[in-house]
């Protein structure tokens, strides 16, 4: 099992909305491209958010071909639906785990 991992810190003006827009569009989004099994968004604790939140959103996809896919075909189109909507407003880095 594969984790595709992002993390994101988000400024708190635009916070709210940033959540609303991934548990309502953008986690279905990606989960509508038929590569991923399950997904879930956190918010990370015991950190300092003068500047923003800190969250983690996580994918779960079988296989690192399936990743894979979703990089080479999907990922740019979904990323640019947030820097639309938030560039400027947030920070993300990505991770990539296997299940052991």
């Amino acid at each position: 099992m594969i984790i595709y991992n992002v993390t994101v810190k988000v400024e708190n003006a635009v916070a709210d909305a940033w959540v609303k827009w991934m548990k309502t569009e953008h986690m279905a989004d990606v989960m509508n491209t038929g590569l991923f099994t399950d997904c879930r968004l956190s918010r990370l604790l015991e950190q300092d958010e003068t500047e923003g939140i800190t969250y983690s959103a996580q994918y779960f996809c079988n296989t690192i071909s399936e990743y894979n896919d979703y990089i080479e075909h999907h990922s740019v189109a979904m990323r640019s639906k947030g820097q639309e909507l938030f560039g400027g407003k947030f920070a993300a880095f990505r991770t990539v785990m296997e299940i052991i």
